[in-house]
């Protein structure tokens, strides 16, 4: 009986035995058929920020013109409504009158009054017959922009400054940026034969737009990446007046034409305004001339936009 037991006993820890080793074995082959895990996908790289674009030092270029130069005052306008930030501004002769004013914090609005209100009488200080170097002295022209501008010197202004005039022993171009406004305006104004020559220290100066009619390159020598040039000048018209002042003006639209035509050539934009049939000596124009600046200046705004933003770059 004892034997027996002894022998079940046996074979049961004998099965036991061989339960165990078929359940690792089972296990270990189920380990080795399961279905090996998918590779996990890489993860893609996060999008690199968006780089903000600078947009480009703008400068106006105010070319001259004399009376035409109430044209200026339009294209100023709808830049501002526009809302086109210039940085920096340069004008010849009446460019250079409309440059300062805006310069000084003037908006288009005041610029508009001031124009409208403008009394071209008062800038008829006649020299003495002894003085032959020119009919005017050009001396009231100066006080009047001093008075306008709060005496501010050029670079005291708001907003960059240059202005444009003539050496005239070099017959170089000369770009002022600092010093009296008045009289760097009187300068860039002063007409040969019309004016008197302007002496500012040893040198004498005449009219800028004998050397630069829209001074494009001078904005350039500030620092505008991008140059609005703005032409005022008259074609030569045939058959001029016998009146003094229209040949001397009639003399410098036939000299300034080639000068012009290469200069303008460095602007992104260009802005013509129809004043067709204005001479530079018809101050009754003045709202006929400020309508042609605006209606030029917004035809010009979509290439003004294209050339912004062909201009912009990273900080």
């Amino acid at each position: 009986m004892i034997s027996q037991t002894r022998i079940i006993r046996t074979k049961l820890k004998t099965s036991l035995i061989w339960l165990k080793w078929s359940l690792v074995v089972a296990a270990l082959a189920g380990c080795a058929t399961a279905p090996k895990p998918a590779p996990e996908a890489p993860v893609a790289p996060a999008p690199a920020p968006a780089v903000q674009k600078v947009p480009p030092r703008v400068g106006l270029a105010l070319g001259g013109g004399a009376a035409r130069g109430f044209a200026h005052v339009g294209v100023i306008e709808v830049l501002e409504e526009a809302g086109i930030k210039l940085d920096l501004v340069v004008g010849t002769s009446a460019g250079s009158l409309v440059a300062a004013l805006y310069a000084s914090g003037r908006n288009g609005r005041q610029l508009e009054a001031a124009a409208m209100a403008m009394d071209e009488a008062a800038f008829a200080d006649w020299t003495l017959p002894i003085f032959n170097r020119g009919l005017l002295r050009g001396e009231a022209l100066a006080r009047y922009v001093n008075t306008q501008v709060a005496n501010r010197l050029i670079e005291n202004m708001p907003l960059p400054l240059g202005i444009v005039a003539t050496d005239l022993n070099t017959g170089q171009g000369v770009l002022f940026r600092r010093g009296d406004t008045g009289t760097a305006v009187r300068a860039s104004s002063a007409v040969p034969a019309l004016f008197l020559p302007v002496r500012i220290g040893a040198q004498e100066y005449v009219d800028g737009g004998l050397v630069s009619p829209v001074p494009v390159r001078y904005a350039r020598q500030m620092g505008a990446e991008l140059v609005i040039a703005v032409d005022i000048s008259s074609a030569p018209e045939g058959n001029p007046s016998g009146d003094t002042v229209q040949i001397l003006l009639q003399t410098f639209a036939i000299m300034g034409k080639s000068i012009n035509a290469w200069e303008l050539r460095d602007a992104e934009v260009v802005v013509r305004p129809a004043l067709r049939g204005m001479s530079s000596g018809d101050f009754t124009g003045k709202r006929r001339a400020i309508d042609a600046g605006r209606a030029a200046m917004q035809a010009a705004l979509p290439q003004l936009r294209a050339a912004m933003e062909a201009k912009a770059h990273a900080p």
